[in-house]
Order: C-alpha cells, then sequence, then structure tokens
C-alpha cells in the first residue's frame, strides 16, 4: 500500500504510509487585533515631509551613544528640531520651514516627543534607499516614518515604522524611574 494524506474539518492531518498512522494535530489561534494609532482615521496633529538627505544627515550628526532622540515640531522657530544627548555630548539640529529642506510642514500645536535611538536606528537601511521620509505624531505622540523608496522608473515602494513615545513624567520632562 501507498501513502495517504488527509486533512479533516478539525485541522488534523493524518499521514498513513504502509499500515502505519501518524496523526497530527494542528492548534490554530485567532490573530489578535491590529493595534490602531490613529493615523489614517484621525489626522495628525504634526506632519513633516522632507528630502531623505536631509534626515540622513541629522541621524549621522546624533550622538550614537545617546539612549533617546528627541523630536520638537512647533508652529514657531525652531519648527522642527533633532536632538540627542550622550557621552559624547548633546547634538541639536534645527531646520526652518523652507521649501527646500521641508517639503510640507503642518503643526497645530508643540510637540516635544523622545523615542529609543536604538529602535529610531532600525529605519536607518530604508532612509538610506528612499529619496522623501514623512515624519506624523498624533496627539498622543505615537510617530509614523514612513519612507518613499523608487524601485523602478515608475513604480515606487513605502516602508512605514511606528515608534511609541517614552513615557515622560509631566511635571518634570524626565523619564518615570521606579522608587528605591
Amino acid at each position: 500500500m501507498g501513502w495517504y494524506c488527509g486533512i479533516c474539518r478539525f485541522g488534523h492531518v493524518r499521514l498513513e504510509d504502509s499500515g502505519v498512522i501518524t496523526l497530527c494535530k494542528i492548534t490554530t489561534f485567532e490573530p489578535e487585533p491590529e493595534l490602531d494609532f490613529d493615523f489614517n482615521s484621525t489626522p495628525s496633529v504634526q506632519r513633516v515631509i522632507m528630502k531623505s538627505e536631509w534626515l540622513r544627515d541629522a541621524f549621522n550628526e546624533l550622538d550614537s551613544t545617546s539612549d533617546r532622540v528627541t523630536f520638537l515640531i512647533s508652529p514657531e522657530r525652531p519648527f522642527f528640531r533633532l536632538s540627542s544627548f550622550g557621552v559624547a555630548g548633546s547634538t541639536e539640529m534645527d531646520y526652518p520651514k523652507d521649501t527646500d529642506v521641508l517639503e510640507s510642514f503642518y503643526c497645530t500645536a508643540i510637540a516635544q516627543h523622545s523615542y529609543r535611538f536604538s529602535l529610531i536606528q532600525h529605519c536607518l537601511k530604508a532612509l538610506n534607499a528612499s529619496k522623501k521620509s514623512s515624519i506624523r505624531t498624533n496627539e498622543r505622540g505615537f510617530m509614523s516614518m514612513q519612507f518613499m523608496i523608487p524601485t523602478t522608473d515608475t513604480l515606487t515602494s513605502f516602508v512605514t515604522f511606528l515608534f511609541s513615545p517614552l513615557e515622560t513624567d509631566l511635571n518634570d520632562g524626565r523619564r518615570d524611574e521606579e522608587d528605591d
């Protein structure tokens, strides 16, 4: 007798070969609901679109020993600022609301949020391949970084990264630390 493979309606796989039967039970799970950061359902509070080379240069200037990078987006000067503080010191880069630098700028209120620099560095490969970068934040500080990457002469791909802000104490701006 040859072999036989069958799948029943309960997700079990039955294999039979020369009278030897193997029964595999496959457990399936319902997926957890997808997180919604409100980037598509509600308008962003801040939105910056810029040439990727400017953002790439900024990330290269940030202190790589820093554990966080801070994004400040404001309707007044400085309009867009990236900053970090590490072993080598502090770095701040301010960008004017100029069409040569920022292709698009929208800001309804001042927002300053910090993100883990080690997580931001995961998007550098996409940033290096991209032509334009979009940075959006919502009212809770969640940030979406989207990179426009030309794949052929006529096709373009988009790669999106989502970042959660570091928790800060609203009274003094420092990160919450547990009591000893």
